[in-house]
């Protein structure tokens, strides 16, 4: 995706925040953990990990869903479409929008989406061969679509305006954000929620084991000693507005959307292309996009998966987009703390990076100790950094080569 034309393009802000993760149940939790580097990586208790080589998740914990869901709103809700709703609603609340009635035409939903309901499948699947213990519940089925969570928040709230899912691997959050916000400048909606929400489940987890691309220990992004990477789950959730429409009601505006890029690597399903030719294009477009130059970036929150290709081809395709400037851009990735978390990945981290602009702090990359001599910038090592943060570049590179960037601005 490039630039709009200039013509009758509205401008974008960030009036709302919503976070679900294993280091913070709301948005204040997750922003002091960021601060003090907190990571959120344990043994994995969801299901049975005996038999993998990686036994450990940043899996959210001490959730008991009753004390947010009634028990006929949990008997159709999968563990993705709870953290979707606990964050939308958080992120609406936090923007003041009134959602009460409805139906709202001028408010869409746009989320991003990885294994949906998959858990509650494989909950039906192990209740089926079980003989002799009952029927397991059809209801365990209805939220396998990795829609369904984009379809319970806009019934939640009557929201009426456009609504999409994006299944683009770990990009698919990032994407959605910019679709939002694409959608907004259109003048095809007012506000959009926007973001993504995903849990674990053994096909994920088994999945990524058998590509061997996780790591036994918590993840080291950047690292000479990296091994892969660490799976995670949550949600993020960005009430996106149109400037004027904010202004008017008095909304807190917590930043601005600038602009994305989406590009297609087409080159491998689970390994990116060497150079980090198309990556750094993908920085480079969405830079175009946002009008900014590479100058004015002051923070870059990488994709940063912990793998050892994907770490060095980032920091690669870094050093192509902003040339000598890499080196005195801070790189961080919160990965180290909160996991891999798939399809709400790049919402998380474009939560994070909207946390960086209103508080200036720049989170930090856990667990690194020894410098690789192919990843050598400044990676913000274990403690977060107190600094001034007016412009935010967010990447997400995903399988299947599907590499979004997103920009982000202090609003002034």
């Amino acid at each position: 995706m490039g630039a709009l034309s200039n013509q009758k393009i509205r401008r974008v802000v960030i009036t709302g925040l919503g976070v679900f993760t294993a280091i913070g149940k709301n948005v204040l939790q997750f922003r002091r953990s960021l601060e003090e580097g907190r990571v959120g990586i344990d043994e994995v208790t969801l299901f049975d990990v005996s038999k993998y080589p990686s036994k450990i998740a940043a899996q959210i914990r001490d959730y008991d869903p009753s004390e947010y869901f009634d028990r006929i709103e949990l008997r159709r809700l999968s563990r993705t479409d709870q953290f979707a709703l606990i964050a939308s609603t958080e992120a609406v609340r936090d923007a003041g929008i009134e959602v009460n009635g409805g139906p709202h035409r001028e408010i869409g939903v746009y989320l991003g989406a990885g294994a949906g309901g998959m858990l509650s499948a494989e909950q039906y699947h192990r209740h089926l061969l079980l003989k002799g213990r009952g029927k397991p519940r059809p209801s365990l089925l209805l939220p396998f679509l990795p829609s369904y969570s984009t379809d319970v928040v806009s019934r939640r709230f009557c929201l009426c305006g456009p609504k999409g899912t994006i299944t683009t691997a770990c990009s698919s959050s990032a994407t959605s954000i910019g679709y939002g916000a694409d959608l907004i400048k259109r003048g095809n909606a007012e506000v959009m929620i926007c973001g993504g929400s995903d849990a674990m489940s053994e096909l994920t987890f088994g999945g990524f084991n058998v590509l061997r691309v996780v790591d036994t220990v918590p993840c080291k992004p950047f690292d000479a000693r990296r091994m892969g990477m660490t799976l995670g789950e949550g949600a993020g959730i960005l009430v996106l507005e149109e400037l004027n429409r904010a202004l008017a009601r008095g909304a807190t505006i917590y930043g601005e959307f600038l602009g994305f890029s989406t590009v297609g690597e087409a080159y491998h399903m689970t390994a990116p292309e060497a150079s980090g030719t198309e990556q750094s294009r993908t920085m480079t477009e969405a830079m175009r996009a946002a009008h900014i130059a590479p100058s004015e970036v002051e923070y870059i929150n990488a994709h940063g998966t912990g793998t050892p290709i994907n770490d060095k081809v980032e920091t690669l395709a870094i050093k192509a987009a902003f040339g000598e400037r890499a080196y005195s851009v801070p790189v961080s990735s919160i990965k180290s703390m909160v996991g891999h978390c798939l399809g709400s990945a790049g919402a998380i981290e474009a939560v994070a990076s909207t946390l960086s602009i209103v508080h200036g702090f720049i989170p930090p990359t856990a667990n690194y100790r020894d410098r690789d001599e192919t990843c050598d910038l400044d990676y913000v090592p274990n403690r977060s950094r107190r600094q001034r943060v007016g412009t935010v570049l967010s990447n997400s590179f995903a399988f299947g080569g599907n590499c979004t960037t997103i920009v982000l601005r202090s609003y002034e």
